[in-house]
């Protein structure tokens, strides 16, 4: 079942490319669907992989695995509509990449040889790069030149790190398998030194990935020009994925007694991204950028909750999740807007309350989620990872971190307010479809109903992935 999980995407993926254009859009949700499925079943059942050396069932896995699942299945629906109503010229490439972006993302929740999440996370990029290509005009041709160039850098940097913490095996003569579970357990018998300059080039080159400044300059461009679902995967989802092999190096660096070597350089790279995004944010004249910038901060927030450990670690994974159901919404939003107003820039919009009240609906809700208002998730997600930084004595970072959030906020609201509020005589171009609403609806109302309740099952998942990280939780 481990594997049929990745192979089912990737086999779809190569038969839309054959298809007529109309025949992909259904097999995106039915795709969607199956995959949904056996992730629950995974999730309920933890079968053992048949490739045990190279896949492993994990907490934090399986997390991930879960998200990306609900949603593609909902971002499938949503396509649909949004396949109709833009009329690409290329839909089966658009269709059959995004089965392989879910195949490869897949692959990158159960991988467990450090080898092979590379691997997936490399073949992340290449499955892809086509959805931000999808308009064919300049922009998007340097967008996803950019994202290939500088991610292919960062990948590289990864592979070295990979390789140097199998140095810090042979020095330290480990004989295990090189995969994060073995490695772990092993940890306290990895030269210590080859082991921190491992862990250094992983960071940056999966943060390259994961949108962390000051490598994120790919990902303003490239969510910018995708089309609206597409930013709604590389946000929501191919980000965890990044932040996922960071993570579990983290881990071999915590079972080693190096939690405060890496935690401190994760908390740097946290604060760097939230405050590059408070910078940038202000002046954004481009919803999708906006969003964009929004999703650097949210990384940052992530990465700085993980280096503090326990509490905030716990917070950090919060954060990830409720991230990924609301920027995904936000994304999924922003495709109607542009569709209705025929533009990216804030002050051609105006009046979405009164042009598109649904699709409003769907867009402040996404604003108040996202900013860290109560009863959504990132609310719970940030107050956790500030009680965790004062618990440390971490006041200047704590200080800093409340200070750029709220820039950021101001920020955002100011945009949000001209675009639902300004006064405009602009009508809408396209028809509020159910299936390009209800979708966003279903993930915003997700990520309020696990604010006040998160199942024990759920929760003991959490808590057994950030057990280990810098003092457990």
């Amino acid at each position: 079942m481990v594997e049929i999980i990745i192979l089912a995407p990737f086999l779809t993926g190569i038969i839309a490319f054959f298809l007529k254009p109309a025949a992909g859009r259904p097999l995106l949700v039915i795709t969607g669907v199956f995959h949904l499925v056996l992730s629950v079943l995974l999730w309920i059942r933890r079968p053992e992989p048949v490739f045990n050396e190279y896949f492993a069932v994990t907490p934090e896995g399986m997390l991930s695995l879960l998200v990306i699942s609900l949603l593609f299945f909902l971002i499938s629906i949503y396509t649909t509509g949004y396949l109709e109503e833009s009329k690409f010229q290329s839909e089966k490439i658009f269709t059959g990449s995004m089965l392989l972006f879910l195949s490869t993302m897949t692959m990158v929740t159960l991988s467990d040889h450090i080898m092979v999440m590379w691997i997936a996370i490399e073949a992340t990029t290449l499955a892809s790069a086509p959805l931000i290509y999808t308009h064919r005009s300049e922009a998007s041709l340097e967008a996803t030149w950019k994202y290939v160039l500088i991610c292919s850098v960062g990948i590289a940097l990864a592979l070295l790190g990979s390789v140097l913490i199998t140095v810090a095996m042979d020095i330290g003569q480990v004989d295990t398998d090189v995969s994060f579970s073995a490695l772990t357990n092993a940890a306290g018998q990895l030269d210590p030194m080859w082991l921190k300059a491992g862990f250094v080039f992983i960071l940056v080159g999966y943060g390259t990935k994961m949108g962390l400044a000051p490598m994120h300059t790919w990902l303003p461009d490239a969510h910018s020009e995708a089309p609206s679902p597409a930013s709604a995967l590389l946000s929501g989802v191919l980000l965890n994925c990044a932040y996922l092999g960071i993570f579990k190096t983290n881990k071999i660096m915590c079972a080693a007694g190096l939690g405060s070597f890496s935690g401190t350089i994760l908390m740097v790279f946290g604060i760097t991204s939230i405050l590059a995004a408070a910078t940038f944010i202000l002046r954004q004249t481009e919803y999708k950028r906006m969003l964009a910038y929004s999703s650097i901060e949210n990384m940052g927030i992530i990465a700085f909750g993980t280096g503090i450990g326990g509490l905030g670690a716990y917070g950090a994974m919060i954060c990830l999740i409720h991230h990924s159901l609301i920027k995904s919404s936000l994304f999924l939003t922003s495709g109607n807007i542009l569709l209705g107003y025929g533009t990216r820039l804030i002050d051609k919009t105006g009046g979405l309350v009164k042009v598109m009240p649904r699709t409003f609906v769907a867009f402040f809700g996404g604003f108040a989620g996202i900013s860290g208002f109560p009863p959504f998730g990132i609310f719970i997600g940030e107050l956790l990872i500030i009680i965790a930084a004062f618990r440390s004595a971490y006041y200047v970072s704590a200080g800093i971190f409340i200070l750029s959030l709220c820039i950021i906020f101001a920020g955002l609201a100011n945009h949000v307010m001209k675009i639902s509020f300004h006064d405009t005589n602009a009508t809408a171009q396209m028809k509020e479809k159910m299936t390009m609403i209800w979708p966003q609806y279903i993930l915003l109302l997700t990520s309020l109903v696990l604010c006040v309740w998160i199942p024990d099952t759920l929760y003991q998942t959490i808590h057994n992935a950030v057990n280990s990280v810098n003092g457990g939780f």
